[in-house]
């Protein structure tokens, strides 16, 4: 993927969300197609952390149910940090190995909106406006 497509629409819901959860890391799921978001999935971070996320097996298993039932995929994964810059940290780069879809991160700090891949090694894509 050379790119991801988001809308302002659904990048508000997202900043809303991150500042909603702070002072704690917020996440979300991105389904879509291809590499376009056509919904967000909202999730609770059960470490409920300021510098890690955790979704839950339960709200897993129900986005999957979800973007399966509109025939959908999950084509990213999202989370703020709250205190820092929208760069993965090296725990983020760790779960990019078994979560090899895109990571957007959202900084509180900077309010600064970056996609990320993890081929040989971590990758920026650019996050086009649609």
């Amino acid at each position: 993927m050379d790119r991801i497509i988001l809308s302002n629409l659904l990048r508000e819901l997202l900043v809303e969300h991150a500042q909603k959860e702070r002072p704690n890391e917020s996440c979300a799921l991105l389904f879509g197609k291809n590499n376009v978001v056509s919904e967000i999935f909202l999730t609770k971070n059960i470490e409920e952390s300021p510098v890690n996320f955790t979704i839950s097996n339960e709200q897993l298993l129900r986005a999957y149910r979800v973007a399966e039932g509109k025939k959908i995929e999950v084509i990213g994964i999202f989370h703020s940090h709250p205190n820092s810059d929208a760069y993965p940290s090296n725990t983020d780069k760790k779960f990019m190995h078994s979560n090899p879809v895109v990571w957007m991160i959202y900084s509180n700090t900077s309010d600064d909106f970056r996609a990320y891949i993890l081929d040989s090694e971590v990758t920026e894509i650019p996050i086009q406006e649609e």
